[in-house]
């Protein structure tokens, strides 16, 4: 596990990061909702779980996700969104794009032109899936833990593995196996997440140049900022992009 995760690319990322921030309540929003069509019982409803594990994580207001969950269950237009998945490369660069969206035609058609403007292939994921890892990750900040206590208590709990970085704690996890390591560290005592959700990790890293950098962030606002569109994970080693 290299330690790295989209969270680590979200915090220095520029721009009006409030805005950022209501756009991905949105998005979040509607990962609950789709996920309450089945059943707002959350203990039952593995996917409802997860998908506010994943907000709490992001500090997304109580109020939020209940109002998320009372908008999701048994409405009949929410269940008409669908998953889909794309791979593209821009630059050399390895994309996985994740979209929720009630229109297949429309989210594949800006997709191929998000990806054209920039030189880039659409492409199916089986193309960039081996560069990623589907893995569960839980996030939290070092300080004032024992990093000993820690690291004994998520193996104890069935962690796959466990990094210490730049003041932060990773913790991976098979994806199955995710809420119960996240529900057993909790016991413990370890609640203030960073990061809580089984997510795409890159295995393999590509670089950019400086001056390509910037142009290609640019780009990732702009696919972010895209309603359909609910997570972009990529593969620019973070170690260089800042």
């Amino acid at each position: 596990m290299a330690g790295h995760s989209k969270w680590h690319n979200i915090q220095h990322r520029k721009g009006a990061q409030d805005a950022k921030r209501s756009k991905e309540f949105a998005k979040l929003s509607k990962e609950i909702m789709v996920a309450a069509v089945n059943g707002d019982e959350i203990e039952s409803n593995a996917s409802l779980r997860a998908a506010i594990a994943k907000a709490r994580a992001k500090s997304m207001p109580k109020k939020n996700i209940e109002s998320a969950i009372k908008k999701g269950s048994g409405n009949s237009d929410i269940s008409n969104f669908k998953e889909y998945s794309y791979g593209a490369n821009v630059n050399g660069v390895s994309l996985l794009i994740k979209c929720l969206s009630d229109n297949a035609n429309r989210v594949a058609a800006q997709i191929q032109f998000y990806v054209n403007k920039q030189n880039g292939q659409v492409s199916s994921t089986s193309s960039v899936s081996y560069i990623f890892d589907f893995k569960g990750l839980l996030e939290l900040s070092s300080e004032g833990l024992d990093e000993d206590d820690i690291i004994m208590k998520s193996l104890e709990a069935g962690a796959e593995d466990f990094v210490s970085k730049d003041g932060i704690f990773s913790i991976t996890t098979e994806p199955s196996k995710f809420m119960n390591i996240k529900d057993n560290l909790e016991k413990e005592g370890f609640t203030e997440w960073k990061t809580a959700e089984v997510t795409y990790i890159p295995n393999i890293f590509s670089t950019l140049s400086k001056e390509k950098i910037e142009k290609f962030f640019n780009f990732l606002d702009k696919i972010e900022d895209d309603d359909d569109v609910q997570e972009v994970f990529h593969n620019l080693n973070p170690e260089i992009a800042f």
